[in-house]
């Protein structure tokens, strides 16, 4: 660790010596997602937006980097950080069926979802590719097509596997007729990704991809759950979700709950990774001035990266469903204010 050291010495010749180690951190990337996966490129012109959320499903034959989104392109050899967060929730497709295609001569097929999620009672439980299908290994296929495609991008990128684990599994799980409570499904998902990443890394890489595992956070024991060490070793950010939903929330304190768990709970390995907010947000029927809120934003990061524990390295402002900038034009300034602040350099 670097030091600086100074000396001092008075008329009589004595000298006194004192030193200090210091840190110098890179600066945080301020991060967007547009509504629907639009193109964000007029929104974040004028702006120190350098990093940018997307959403796929491995249902979706047009995984990286998405059907008529040539700007995604344009954007990541811009030097724009792409977090990709990459489902088994299935979107994206004509209809819930089986899969056959070809990818780079190599015939597969893929059985239908066998899994439901998000099983909150009176809403319609979302499919999703099992756990169990997974490791069988009936989901290559999905993961062939994605890589072929990413490939082709020309530059690495964060691949996020799932948007929120404790959204999905909340209220159990269900594969193939047999039901999973949280806790279960959570461990199933641990080794899910973990055979999804080592797919991923035994294969030839753009240089610069990374991983993360996608989490709200608002529950600590799932916190715990989904990020042993074990998993942690494969992975290279700790990600959660921050969004202000009552006039009581401080920024400071929406960023620091799940970093509190993770120093209480995660071990070595989990606190070395830096951490990727792929969400974060303020709703605007609590805080009908976004803009005041948002402006307490970079102090919050700045005070949370000088405490102990993992550094946040991205946030990646939502804007859609609880994160919508309403007036928009107002957030938007509000955000490129923020983001030309320290610590976002």
């Amino acid at each position: 660790m670097p030091r600086v050291t100074v000396t001092v010495r008075d008329s009589a010749s004595r000298t006194a010596s004192a030193s200090v180690a210091y840190t110098v951190l890179p600066p945080v990337l301020g991060g967007y997602y547009l509504s629907g996966g639009a193109d964000p490129t007029a929104d974040m012109a004028g702006g120190n937006f350098r990093s940018l959320t997307q959403y796929r499903s491995f249902a979706d034959g047009y995984t990286f980097p998405g059907y008529q989104r040539p700007w995604l392109i344009t954007l990541g050899r811009a030097g724009v950080q792409l977090n990709m967060v990459l489902e088994l929730k299935h979107y994206g497709a004509p209809d819930t069926g089986p899969q056959t295609f070809t990818v780079d001569g190599v015939r597969y097929t893929v059985p239908a979802p066998a899994m439901t999620i998000q099983q909150r009672p009176g809403a319609v439980w979302p499919k999703a590719y099992g756990y169990g299908q997974v490791l069988a290994g009936q989901c290559d296929g999905l993961f062939a097509r994605a890589l072929s495609q990413y490939l082709t991008m020309g530059f690495g990128v964060n691949i996020q596997l799932a948007s929120e684990l404790d959204t999905d599994h909340e209220f159990g799980t269900t594969e193939a007729g047999k039901a999973y409570t949280w806790a279960e499904s959570d461990a199933r998902a641990v080794q899910a990704v973990t055979y999804i990443v080592n797919w991923f890394r035994a294969k030839g890489l753009p240089q610069g991809s990374t991983f993360s595992v996608g989490v709200g956070g608002f529950n600590r024991d799932c916190f715990r759950r989904t990020h042993p060490e074990a998993l942690m070793t494969r992975l290279d950010y700790l990600q959660w979700n921050v969004y202000a939903t009552s006039p009581s929330h401080t920024a400071l304190e929406r960023f620091r709950r799940t970093k509190d768990w993770a120093v209480a709970d995660l071990g070595p390995v989990a606190l070395s990774r830096p951490v990727l907010i792929a969400e974060w947000g303020v709703r605007v029927i609590e805080f009908p001035d976004q803009a005041a809120w948002i402006a307490t934003v970079p102090p919050a990061i700045a005070r949370l990266n000088a405490e102990r524990g993992p550094l946040i390295a991205r946030t990646n402002y939502f804007n859609s469903g609880w994160g919508t900038l309403s007036p928009k034009a107002t957030g938007l300034a509000a955000l490129r204010a923020a983001y030309a602040r320290p610590p976002y350099g």
